[in-house]
């Protein structure tokens, strides 16, 4: 015979009838059942209910009591129960992690629970146990179809009457009106039946109504057992009830239950001596899997601070390097200040003026390095999706890949090797309001490329990224590189980095055309070509940079050709050709 017809056979003793006969509860209808079980404080609901659970520990069936005032600890004292909750004299401390294996005990190695939720001193921390908890109850129970009941202590906490019912109130709920088909039963216990919400009331196959006082209470018992028995409620002796069973003909039975065996741990305290008793241990073996979750937990929680604790060394370090930059940029300021006033100053130079100047240059240009090399510190962490380590800080992290750009030769033309272009022609970079002057630029940069006639020694590089190299047989004509500098996108941003520079208009297109025909020229080689103080000339390719719009390598600068071809490629072509005017403005 299977366990299930067993339990189809089985009764359990729980108390006696008004005539004196015994009082049976058949076991797969409290297994599986739909209970509510109320009374005042002391007038026997919770002994009631120890009765219920001791006789189906003894009939062999595990339950899970979810114990909000620490008043179920004394079962132990005949039953190996697992005592789990947040106090010391609980088995085993428990948190959330812990809810999957206490479902797998309680259904699947039959381990009967005490989930003590008093001793938790967040009631969010408690309620989020109790959730998941009875989430995994409910989820094993659709696969494994086993009688099994949950036992819900102050169930008008978690399922009040009037609303404000959270999530954990919902699944209760949801035990009540759908587990039964899967073998779940629920008791909800409570003191305020007025409280209560009426659907899991009214949705009950056996209710149990011990001594009831208050209107509120005994208006529910009015209503739902009738208005004889509300005025009788008041009156019953402890342990006295009246009992609602949907197996029994009788509509409502009077009951007198019997005391429970084990320990009233939830009794009174009085005059006399208090003496726990001695109460049974569980298999030595279910504790230690329940210690591997804790110890995991707190394996984690080592884990979780270490990384806070790295991170924040990042954090640290990265506020280090900005401070670096900005003081190195700063400085790097200063200097182009102080070398543009000893260029620029009043009465003639000093002796010592191209020395103190040339010093200062050198000076701006290592600047300008640390600069970069900051910046591509900084960024490169934020590129892997992570915050730069401290130098002397252990970490696993892979090594970084080089950001710098492969160091490649480039056959610059000499500034003497190319013509001059006449005063007619830098007459033609001044940027007016007037159309013809604007379009004079555009003529005048063509023919200094079409009478120097070079290829420019700007390649495209993987992906575009406007790398410096050699000459290539496929470089781009020199008409490529001009109609670049004429597109709308590219204008805007020149002018925007013009603007932003020490360089004057005509003094920031020499500077533009003299790159765009000499690729890899330093800014000491553009301010020689072009008779443009070196320092302006440091401002204005610095703006350029800014803009993504050229590359520096080592002291060299180039278009990024692939840059402009794909601001050009996002403009919108059929824009007419005469807008391209309004875009040439100071």
């Amino acid at each position: 015979m299977t366990e299930a017809a067993d339990a189809d056979e089985q009764r359990i003793r729980v108390g006696e009838l008004a005539d004196g006969s015994p009082l049976e509860f058949p076991i797969v209808e409290v297994l599986t059942g739909r209970a509510f079980v109320t009374g005042k404080s002391g007038s026997g609901k919770s002994n009631t209910t120890s009765v219920v659970v001791e006789e189906l520990l003894e009939a062999g069936y595990p339950v899970l009591i979810v114990d909000t005032d620490g008043e179920y600890y004394g079962l132990k004292e005949e039953y190996e129960l697992l005592h789990a909750g947040a106090d010391e004299e609980c088995d085993i401390q428990v948190g959330t992690e812990h809810a999957e294996k206490l479902a797998h005990l309680a259904l699947e190695e039959n381990v009967p629970i005490i989930l003590d939720v008093s001793g938790y001193l967040d009631s969010d921390e408690a309620d989020e146990l109790l959730r998941e908890t009875v989430r995994q109850i409910f989820a094993k129970e659709k696969k494994l179809k086993k009688p099994f009941l949950l036992v819900v202590e102050e169930c008008h906490e978690y399922i009040p009457e009037g609303g404000g019912m959270d999530e954990t109130g919902n699944l209760l709920i949801k035990v009540g009106k759908r587990g039964r088909k899967h073998g779940l039963g629920i008791v909800g216990i409570s003191q305020r039946p007025a409280d209560v919400k009426k659907d899991f009331i009214t949705q009950a196959n056996w209710l149990v109504w011990h001594r009831l006082t208050w209107d509120n209470d005994t208006n529910v018992v009015s209503r739902i057992v009738g208005s004889e028995y509300a005025d009788e409620v008041v009156d019953l002796n402890d342990g006295e009830a009246f009992v609602q069973m949907d197996w029994s003909d009788e509509n409502v039975e009077r009951v007198q239950f019997k005391r429970k065996r084990t320990f009233d741990a939830g009794a009174t305290p009085g005059l006399d001596d208090f003496e726990r008793p001695d109460l049974k241990s569980v298999s030595g073996s279910l504790m230690a899997d329940l210690d591997d979750i804790t110890s995991r937990k707190e394996q984690e929680q080592d884990r979780i601070a270490e990384l806070e604790s790295k991170v924040e060394n990042r954090e640290e370090r990265i506020a280090e390097l900005e401070s670096e930059l900005e003081t190195a940029r700063d400085v790097s300021a200063a200097a182009r200040k102080m070398a543009n006033a000893l260029a620029h100053g009043d009465g003639g130079p000093p002796d010592s003026y191209q020395a103190t100047l040339q010093t200062k240059n050198e000076q701006i240009e290592r600047l300008a390095d640390r600069i970069d090399e900051l910046e591509a510190r900084v960024t490169d962490g934020d590129s892997r999706g992570e915050r730069t380590p401290p130098d002397d800080a252990e970490s696993t992290d892979e090594p970084a890949a080089d950001a710098g750009v492969e160091d490649t030769a480039t056959e610059t033309p000499a500034a003497g090797d190319a013509e001059t272009p006449t005063d007619a022609e830098m007459s033609a970079f001044s940027f007016g309001d007037d159309h013809a002057e604007r379009d004079a630029l555009v003529d005048a940069v063509q023919d200094r490329l079409r009478r120097r006639g070079e290829r420019l020694q700007v390649e495209d590089g993987d992906g575009g990224d406007g790398s410096v190299g050699d000459a290539a047989s496929d470089a781009p004509e020199p008409e490529t590189v001009v109609d670049l500098l004429q597109a709308p996108p590219v204008v805007t941003r020149v002018n925007a980095a013009r603007r932003e520079s020490n360089c004057n208009d005509d003094a920031a297109w020499s500077v533009v055309t003299e790159l765009a025909t000499a690729p890899g020229a330093t800014a000491h080689d553009l301010a020689e070509a072009t008779g443009t103080d070196v320092d302006a000339v440091h401002t204005l390719l610095s703006e350029l940079k800014g803009r993504d719009l050229v590359l520096r390598q080592d002291r060299e600068y180039a278009f990024r050709v692939g840059q402009l071809r794909a601001l050009v490629a996002e403009d919108d072509p059929s824009k007419p050709r005469t807008e391209l005017r309004d875009q040439w403005q100071p």
